[in-house]
This record gives C-alpha cells, sequence and structure tokens, in this order.
C-alpha cells in the first residue's frame, strides 16, 4: 500500500507540475486517447469503467480546454469520436515525462542492488497485469508501465 501511495502521489505531483487544473480522470482520458487513437464516449466510458454522463463530463473538460477533439467518426458518420489534440499530445508527454523523473528520483535513491531487486519483480507484476487486464483498466500505455524508468 505504501508503494501505490508513492506512486499515486508522484502521480499528482507529475501532473501539478505541468497544469494544476488536470484532473486524474482526465489525465486517464488523455491516456486512454493516446493509447487507441479515437473512441467512442461509450468506449471511454468502458475503460475507465464510469457510466456514460461521468465520462462524457470528464470529456467535456477536455474538449473545452482543447485537449480533446470531438469529431464525426469517418467510418460512421452518426458516431462521435474523441481523439487527443496537438496540444493535448503535448501536455501528456510533459506530464509522462515528469512522472519518468520523479520515479527515476526513487529509484536512484535505491543501492544498485535494490534496484536490481525492484526491476526483477516489476517484470512478473507487469505481465501478470497485463494478464488479468488491470493494465488496461488502469488505461496505461505501453510505454508506461511500471520498470522502463531506468532506460
Amino acid at each position: 500500500m505504501i508503494a501505490t501511495r508513492t506512486i499515486n502521489a508522484l502521480i499528482v505531483r507529475s501532473m501539478a507540475a505541468v497544469d494544476t487544473s488536470l484532473s486524474v480522470p482526465q489525465l486517464r482520458v488523455m491516456v486512454i486517447l493516446t493509447r487507441v487513437g479515437r473512441a467512442s464516449l461509450s468506449d471511454v466510458a468502458e475503460r475507465l469503467g464510469v457510466n456514460a454522463s461521468n465520462a462524457s463530463r470528464v470529456s467535456d473538460q477536455l474538449v473545452k480546454r482543447r485537449l480533446v477533439r470531438r469529431e464525426e467518426d469517418p467510418d460512421d458518420r452518426r458516431r462521435v469520436v474523441l481523439t487527443l489534440s496537438p496540444s493535448g499530445r503535448k501536455v501528456l508527454a510533459r506530464v509522462m515525462e515528469r512522472r519518468r523523473v520523479l520515479l527515476e528520483e526513487v529509484v536512484t535513491a535505491m543501492s544498485p542492488p535494490e534496484q536490481d531487486l525492484l526491476m526483477d519483480a516489476l517484470g512478473p507484476f507487469n505481465a501478470a497485469s497485463e494478464a488479468t487486464g488491470a493494465s488496461d483498466a488502469a488505461g496505461e500505455s505501453e510505454g508506461h508501465r511500471l520498470g522502463p524508468w531506468l532506460g
């Protein structure tokens, strides 16, 4: 639980360093859109594990801030899809880079043998996370799993 609290705190700190008005649900929507490219509101709601009205509220805030685009689906004009805007990509990249730096600060405070133990444990943890679908539920993209911050 301490590790979970630490990682959550680092996520919040990384967001605050880039954009103090960005919320965790907003960040999760942005990560989902990075992963899938474009998604309907119901797709976003399902991935977040919330009802459509909650997903709509979060998405509307991102659209107003021009971090997400709402557009007609080119394959089905009756369907509306969300995509990450270029400014949304920039904000997300900055948040993820700040998160990487903060995680690296924690890990580099550990001795090299402790770092090796951590990396040895994270491999199976990441594999189990993917096998159980926990990484999908978190909305994390491939490059942002636990472990790769050491390069």
